[in-house]
């Protein structure tokens, strides 16, 4: 094998890492959107739910018998 073949094969190779390196961060930055969405979600809904109670959370109320 001379040094032109040697440097194709790796350069081959180097195309399908990033290639595949490349699905891989596609994939993950969907995940991303799709978990992003879910959390909006959950702190709106937790923002409603809060609003809706009108009082303090029970961590910050004193207990009767103090």
């Amino acid at each position: 094998m001379d040094r032109t073949e040697a440097m194709e094969e790796k350069l081959a190779h180097l195309m399908r890492a990033v290639d595949d390196l490349s699905d891989v961060v596609a994939r993950q930055a969907g995940e991303i959107d799709l978990l992003t969405r879910r959390v909006r979600l959950l702190m709106e809904r937790e923002a409603e739910r809060e609003q809706m109670a009108g009082e303090a959370p029970a961590a910050n109320v004193r207990p009767p018998h103090w």
